[in-house]
């Protein structure tokens, strides 16, 4: 059974779970802020701010919190050994600018980790919207339009959205534990899940790193040093095939990213969730997959869906094999992850 004999074969543990059960325990991972953890926030970001800096150049220091500094570092342990995601409520972002929103923002993700880079002009605050790209061009990026996006993970270890204003219908955002996929697959089709470690060609999307081929060829399941690491977008290994040089994909290979889908699609396997204005949401992108439904804007341009996006890279991670320097350049814990091109200069554009 070639790699499978060296994996148990069943994975337990925290971040094993299955989004019925998560359905029914929303205190576990949605927490509601109290006024003193808003007011600490808030503080935080006004000292920021007063230093007249880019908020790019945020960091733990500039952005010094007192009584909600312990609850980010007990959410760092939840999403690195712990299930792996958590909601922050509450967030009066109605009354905030953009700037002080932003700041909030990338000062907790400062608590959390270090800020990557999330495209080749080097934003490290993203923003998540409909900006009427084709969803079937090779390099556009999904989350530029307003089709569903399919579970995948992105490139850095820990992946948060601030919600700034909701979607007039739908937008919602799931998500599903990739090892309790593998302890399916391999209950069932043992075969199918050895071809998902295979090496996989997945496609960058015209975002090339100096020197790098146009595409990666990680496979989308890795299991290193006792861990299950899942890197995946099917979107973007169905146009990896466009290269003619890229390894091709086999019928076994497709059959095992069909069911890999499927089971990540099961309602039993994956929760789903609305995210409110305010909400701040983080995932472990190395064993969740995350998604977002399709949908429909509000008419009123300063109404539609809009969020920001984090990539961070946390201290005392888990270490990763070899092949995802083809994705991250240096696998350094704490410094890796992100999209460097030649010329990617970091900064956090507000609009």
């Amino acid at each position: 059974m070639g790699i499978l004999q060296n994996i148990p074969e069943v994975l337990t543990g925290p971040s094993v779970w299955q989004g019925k059960d998560m359905a029914r325990q929303q205190g576990t991972w949605l927490i509601s802020l109290a006024p003193d953890d808003i007011a600490d926030l808030e503080q935080a970001a006004r000292h920021f701010l007063s230093l007249g800096r880019d908020i790019g150049e945020i960091s733990k220091d500039t952005f010094p919190l007192t009584s909600f500094a312990p609850h980010l570092s007990k959410m760092r342990e939840t999403l690195i050994h712990g299930i792996g995601f958590e909601v922050l409520r509450g967030l009066p972002i109605a009354r905030y600018s953009q700037e002080m929103a932003a700041a909030i923002f990338c000062g907790v993700g400062a608590h959390l980790g270090s800020a990557r880079s999330q495209n080749a002009a080097g934003h490290i605050l993203g923003h998540v919207r409909d900006v009427g790209a084709d969803a079937n061009d090779p390099n556009t990026r999904i989350y530029q339009t307003h089709d569903r996006q399919t579970f995948h993970t992105d490139s850095a270890d820990i992946v948060a959205l601030l919600c700034l204003q909701d979607a007039q219908e739908g937008g919602d955002s799931l998500l599903v534990s990739a090892e309790a996929i593998y302890n399916r697959m391999r209950a069932e089709r043992p075969d199918l899940l050895e071809c998902l470690f295979e090496p996989i060609a997945t496609d960058r999307r015209g975002e090339v790193p100096e020197g790098m081929l146009p595409y990666m060829t990680i496979p989308p399941l890795n299991w290193h040093e006792g861990k299950l690491t899942v890197f995946y977008q099917r979107q973007y290994i169905d146009s990896a095939q466009r290269f003619p040089d890229a390894p091709r994909l086999t019928k076994e290979h497709v059959a095992a990213l069909d069911m890999f889908d499927a089971l990540a699609n099961d309602p039993d396997l994956h929760m789903t969730m609305r995210l409110e204005p305010g909400d701040m949401q983080f995932v472990y992108n190395h064993a969740q997959l995350h998604d977002r439904t399709g949908f429909t804007d509000w008419p009123d341009p300063a109404r539609r869906r809009h969020l920001f996006r984090l990539w961070l890279s946390p201290q005392g991670d888990r270490e990763l094999p070899g092949c995802f320097t083809q994705r991250y350049g240096d696998i350094t814990v704490g410094q890796r992850g992100g999209i460097i091109t030649a010329g990617t200069k970091l900064h956090a554009p507000l609009d």
